[in-house]
């Protein structure tokens, strides 16, 4: 318990005050986002803000977990794995902003390119997990000690990548208001990060050895920490963006997590403002492309409701709101299933 206050504490801290430090070094290079044109005409103003905070966030998750360790608890290569696949999505994100900033233009990475990269992200550390950590690739719903879909190396792989590369994009398209996506995915780490506590606290219902489990509890806490402290300054009027390097790295993050607690196939409800947000943008497309019209004002789902009325601050609180009514349900299937074996 001790350890993951410690990774919460240090990591809000570096964030919180590590963030400053980034801010003014972007300002002095006049290093700022570059704002879409076809969005709402309110964000205009926009234009400039400080971007590529994500950096901030990254090394204040790296001081947390790492730092927690020196109450005793051992690293464990699951907890790097996470570490180290986030911190390379993160750098992708990294490229993709500087491209944005230097160049001046709201594209960065060639699609092609940005993709291509996060799937090697993704085959990496689905490669790791199963040959570096030995860790199961079986699926299953709540992690409990039941046979779920045994999966190959091949398909083990394919599924890894998809979820990653899925959850990457999905909180990436979330990141379009101020704090919306540092608010809510701070949310759904702060549901891992008490999932893996329980894994730790009942390990002998779970096939999850203490250590792995209290290890990506760290991890989890360190992220979840890292969000809360850049809320500090990413909150409505923001100061800086995440930008490209947060939104993917944080992305990353929640999948392999989500994965090597085995709790994938949790992360749709646990991320459920990801998954709708995401759905809008499916949708939109579709009936654009399919049909020649258009179902919301304008997608991601966010900006629909910006331009139906909603106030901004509105808008980003009502969404907080559903990213932890869908954190909470997630946990209590969690729970519900472990009140259930046990019996």
């Amino acid at each position: 318990m001790i350890s993951i206050f410690t990774a919460g504490g240090i990591a809000i801290l570096v964030s919180a005050f590590g963030t400053p430090i980034l801010l003014r070094a972007l300002t002095s290079r006049q290093i700022g986002q570059q704002i879409r044109e076809d969005g709402p005409e309110r964000h205009l103003i926009k234009a400039g803000t400080p971007t590529m905070g994500g950096i901030t966030m990254i090394i204040s998750m790296l001081s947390g977990y790492v730092l927690s360790h020196l109450t005793g608890t051992p690293f464990t290569r699951a907890g790097w794995l996470v570490v180290g696949s986030t911190t390379l999505a993160g750098g992708i994100g990294l490229a993709d902003d500087w491209i944005k900033v230097s160049r001046r233009r709201s594209l960065g990475l060639k699609k092609g390119a940005k993709l291509g990269l996060q799937v090697a992200v993704g085959v990496l550390f689905a490669l790791g997990v199963r040959y570096w950590a030995h860790l199961t690739t079986a699926i299953t719903f709540t992690r409990f000690d039941v046979p779920g879909i045994a999966l190959g190396a091949a398909p083990w792989v394919i599924w890894a990548t998809f979820i990653i590369v899925s959850e990457a994009n999905a909180v990436n398209l979330t990141d379009g208001l101020d704090g919306l996506a540092a608010g809510s995915s701070g949310i759904a780490f702060t549901g891992l990060a008490l999932i893996g506590y329980w894994l730790d606290r009942q390990f002998s219902l779970y096939r999850v050895p203490p250590a792995r489990a209290i290890d990506l509890a760290l991890v989890s806490v360190s992220l979840a920490g890292s969000c809360v402290g850049f809320l500090w300054w990413n909150a409505a009027p923001a100061r800086i963006f995440m930008g490209d390097t947060g939104s993917l790295a944080i992305g990353t993050g929640l999948a392999c997590l989500a994965l090597e607690m085995n709790v994938a196939l949790l992360l749709p409800i646990i991320g459920g403002l990801f998954l709708l947000i995401t759905l809008s943008v499916v949708i939109q497309v579709i009936a654009f492309r399919g049909f020649h019209t258009r179902v919301f004002r304008l997608a991601p789902l966010h900006h629909h409701f910006e331009l139906s009325g909603w106030p901004e601050t509105t808008v980003i609180i009502r969404f907080w709101i559903i990213s932890a009514l869908c954190t909470g349900l997630g946990l209590g299937i969690f729970y519900a299933d472990y009140l259930s074996v046990r019996k």
